[in-house]
């Protein structure tokens, strides 16, 4: 035989085998079917092709969702933290992949509030717990310390089946909604808190989502209004869309450290009263993007007018940790609700915030947080944890880790030396970087910084030039954006133009947080200003 086939005396074999089987009356065996294509691929022929893309073409229709089709409330949410500017910064990294050559080797996405993204350490005992209950054969490993185990052991106790992973409470697990309680009262000095105005929330953010979809009612003139500070916070303006409710805003007065000024919500709520409901009113303290800390007397006057005016209050507090100017102190509403006495404390309802994505802990993926809410009528609480039961629970791996920023260390326990150090640390850098970054700034011609007592930004108001603003006109940019997206093209500095926080007409400004790590912030500041300098002569 030749090569790999049969020879013509195998073939006669296999002939003389066939007929005698046939003769013995064996059925023939089925003659050998061609291999098929690997499972998933199918051959087509050109025809069948062609045929194929005639069917298809007949049976197109015009999609069901459109954006003429789709919900307007949702095509009219917009964040500008993570808008235009961010999409383009995702654009220039992934050419930078490829190799292509710009006139910086990385972008430093300055745009948004995420600690660890940008080198922070987390905090060793919040991690601990968190990793014994998630894995709680690790309770017995002589690696983690007691108090860590104590308090993974007692989160796990209040979990279904001793597990992480089974659904909570609406409100959140009980055992962390008393450590929520017990928190606030020693943060207010004593001051009462009932765990079961505790609400544990899904980062805070959801939070003040939830409490404002349960405020929105009305139609037309009666719609409800809500008060918001410029500069804001995008997620109020967003949410206020989405829910179709009125958005009246109150400025903040930034030749005065952006402080808020009573006369000032008293303007903008006569105003909204012409053609809304006003019944909400939002205050970011310590501020976001502005950095400004509320001293005692304005959170009372503030008290006062929402008392006054019937005003729902909404107290946005994420920040309370992040206090860094010498003679600013956090003051939470409730406190000072609770020390005017029983005709203020009694009556306003308020509803107040907090998360684990800021403060020295900047853990924001876990997403957890709480609402503390006071004064709310019996029937409405019922409504509100009938609204949150229809997601079910906050994610059960943030209610344990907010548990531990609201249930740390304490004097005497075994992990308290190492967890006082670790935040500590992280404050102090801040206000070093916070302090850094109000005098770099401020020698830079054409731009004015106020003092950042706390949070974790900087928004600076920038000099734009005529010229460049007929050229933003142009481009059908904001002037700030243009600045913006100049800034990330030419030096792989991502910031959010002040446009998306909202600001005084004929101001400009832009945001950018302080969490680089000290090196890397100078060089950040040094890019702004050497960028700033030649924009200015460039557009003079």
């Amino acid at each position: 035989c030749k090569g790999p086939g049969v020879c013509r005396s195998g073939r006669r074999d296999m002939a003389l085998r066939r007929a005698a089987s046939l003769a013995a009356g064996r059925q023939p065996r089925c003659p050998r079917l061609p291999r098929p294509a690997r499972e998933g691929t199918v051959r087509w022929s050109s025809a069948a092709k062609a045929s194929a893309v005639k069917i298809n073409e007949k049976a197109s229709r015009e999609k069901i969702l459109t954006l003429e089709s789709m919900n307007p409330q949702v095509k009219a949410v917009e964040y500008a933290v993570r808008g235009p500017i961010v999409l383009k910064a995702g654009e220039i990294e992934k050419e930078l992949r490829k190799g292509i050559k710009k006139p910086f080797t990385e972008v430093i996405k300055a745009n948004i509030g995420d600690a660890h993204a940008m080198g922070q350490r987390p905090i060793t005992f919040l991690r601990q717990v968190v990793a014994l209950c998630t894995y709680p054969n690790l309770l017995d490993s002589p690696s983690f310390p007691e108090d860590a185990k104590k308090r993974a052991r007692r989160i796990l106790q209040g979990c279904g089946g001793n597990s992480l992973g089974s659904y909570s409470a609406s409100q959140g697990i009980n055992c962390i909604r008393e450590d929520v309680a017990s928190y606030i009262e020693r943060r207010d000095g004593g001051v009462p808190a009932d765990p079961d105005n505790i609400y544990l929330t899904t980062g805070a953010s959801d939070g003040i989502a939830t409490i404002l979809k349960i405020l929105v009612s009305g139609g037309g003139k009666s719609r409800t209004g809500v008060m918001i500070p410029i500069p804001q916070y995008p997620l109020y303006s967003a949410a206020i869309s989405e829910l179709d409710a009125i958005q009246v805003n109150y400025y903040l007065d930034e030749e005065n450290c952006w402080a808020l000024n009573v006369n000032e919500l008293r303007r903008s709520l006569n105003e909204a009263k012409a053609y809304c409901n006003p019944k909400v009113l939002c205050i970011i303290n310590p501020g976001n993007p502005t950095g400004q800390v509320q001293n005692r007397k304005c959170i009372e006057d503030v008290i006062h007018f929402a008392w006054e005016e019937k005003l729902f209050l909404l107290a946005d507090e994420v920040y309370q940790d992040n206090v860094y100017s010498e003679g600013c102190q956090f003051h939470s509403f409730k406190k000072i609700l609770y020390e005017m006495g029983p005709e203020y404390y009694n009556n306003v309802e308020l509803a107040s915030f907090h998360s684990t994505s800021k403060g020295y802990m900047g853990e924001c993926g876990y997403r957890g947080g709480y609402m503390e809410v006071i004064n709310l009528h019996p029937e409405i609480k019922g409504q509100l944890v009938k609204l949150l039961s229809v997601r079910l629970c906050p994610p059960v791996s943030g209610q344990a880790a907010m548990d531990i920023v609201v249930n740390p260390p304490i004097p005497g326990e075994e992990s308290y030396s190492q967890f006082i150090k670790e935040k500590e640390c992280v404050l102090n850098n801040l206000a070093k970087k916070a302090k850094l970054t109000e005098d770099m700034f401020n020698k830079v011609p054409g731009i004015h910084c106020n003092p950042l007592q706390g949070a974790m930004y900087a928004f600076p108001r920038i000099f734009i030039p005529s010229k460049a603003i007929e050229e933003a006109k142009a481009h059908k940019m904001a002037p700030d954006m243009f600045y913006c997206m100049k800034l990330l093209e030419e030096t792989g500095i991502c910031v959010v133009p002040g446009s998306g926080f909202g600001q005084r007409e004929g101001s400009y400004h832009f945001r950018m947080t302080i969490l680089p790590p000290v090196e890397k912030l100078k060089i950040l500041l040094e890019k702004v200003k050497d960028f700033h300098i030649k924009f200015l002569e460039k557009y003079a």
